[in-house]
């Protein structure tokens, strides 16, 4: 089994459950987060722009307005067997992907252990 956790834009969030769903998958937690990516933005480009008094509007335009701001982002998790990984993966993508900085990640981890918290029992169908 895997983990599948992927940080996503908060309005994709709708479109994202939908297509889980239609695509198989609709056991996911969803967590609301902040954080930012690991993307330097240039202080002398912001200072340049906010000394002309024009920010594009855009979503680059929007993280120029701060160096260090944390970006509202939603945490899905979801477990699925390792050869359901990749199609996934592809439904995440395909829901979430927009061309512009900001769409995303996911990460994969493998799930050693599964527990059944109701009946204690220890195995890996336990999800």
């Amino acid at each position: 089994m895997k983990e599948v956790m992927a940080f996503i834009r908060v309005n994709k969030i709708n479109p994202t459950k939908k297509a889980l769903a239609e695509g198989g998958f609709p056991a996911v937690t969803c967590r609301s987060v902040m954080g930012r990516g690991k993307k330097r933005i240039d202080p002398e480009l912001v200072t340049l722009v906010l000394e002309n008094g024009a920010l594009p509007i855009s979503p680059q335009g929007e993280h120029l307005t701060e160096v260090f701001r944390w970006i509202p982002k939603r945490l899905l998790t979801m477990i699925v067997e390792d050869e359901q990984v990749t199609e996934a993966v592809d439904i995440l993508i395909k829901a979430n992907q927009t061309g512009n900085p900001g769409d995303g990640k996911i990460f994969v981890l493998p799930i050693e252990e599964a527990y059944t918290v109701r009946s204690g029992e220890h195995t890996m169908d336990a999800y």
